[in-house]
């Protein structure tokens, strides 16, 4: 079983870290590998952004098709592409806020998200009502850290957590869902101790990911998600086949 976690930005030392902490939860029978976008953005932190990142995630799933990858998941928390990647892939997509949230679900009956940037809460909102978690999720929260940041600045990790401490405290929560990829290996640190489960959308959404997969089922050809029909694109647009 090959299953690719995409990063859907430019930056190699983030997939490093996002495919490590996929590899964790993986089976023994798997195979993950991170895959970073060949075009866009080198962090996502505004639609604009997002939308330009698109063409990279699909680039990557169509490469994926080739070469007989089995399923893929968006390592990204504003899921970007996923509905497009779904009609190309033949196996499941999964983004790593749909799977964070429904995970968070289960653990209690209400969770925050603590993202990265003000200016993302938005699109996490969205996400929540996409996803019909309105009922579960009782605020969305800002530790300000640019993305490219988390890597980097020191104080990262506290930073995060002292977030995650207030929003449970603002919000009533009894679970944090961590709202950026970038975060995905501190999630275990957090919740030691604060003492609540911190759910990290990457390893989620992989074992989501191989959990379809060895219940055999792929993403429906009928409907919305079948094959996008053949046309001709313009020159520096990919078709979809």
């Amino acid at each position: 079983m090959r299953i690719w976690v995409i990063n859907p930005n430019t930056t190699q030392a983030m997939t490093d870290t996002i495919a490590k902490c996929a590899a964790t939860v993986a089976g023994p029978d798997v195979i993950v590998s991170g895959v970073t976008s060949e075009i866009g953005p080198e962090s996502i932190e505004s639609h604009y952004d997002e939308a330009l990142s698109v063409p990279g995630v699909l680039r990557a799933v169509q490469r994926g098709e080739r070469e007989g990858v089995d399923g893929y998941v968006i390592a990204c928390f504003g899921d970007p592409g996923l509905d497009a990647a779904r009609e190309v892939a033949a196996g499941p997509v999964i983004g790593i806020a749909e799977a964070a949230m429904q995970a968070a679900s289960h653990l209690g009956t209400g969770f925050s998200i603590v993202t990265t940037l003000a200016r993302t809460i938005g699109q996490s909102a969205h996400l929540t009502e996409r996803y019909g978690m309105q009922r579960f999720c009782r605020g969305i929260h800002a530790c300000e850290i640019p993305v490219l940041d988390l890597d980097t600045d020191p104080n990262a990790r506290k930073v995060i957590t002292e977030a995650c401490r207030e929003a449970i405290e603002a919000d009533h929560s009894d679970a944090v869902v961590l709202g950026c990829a970038g975060m995905a290996d501190m999630c275990g640190e957090i919740s030691a101790e604060l003492g609540v489960p911190v759910v990290d959308g990457v390893t989620a959404a992989t074992l989501t990911v191989q959990s379809l997969l060895t219940m055999g089922l792929r993403t429906s050809k009928r409907g919305e998600y079948a094959t996008p029909p053949v046309k001709r694109y313009l020159p520096g647009v990919a078709p979809a086949g």
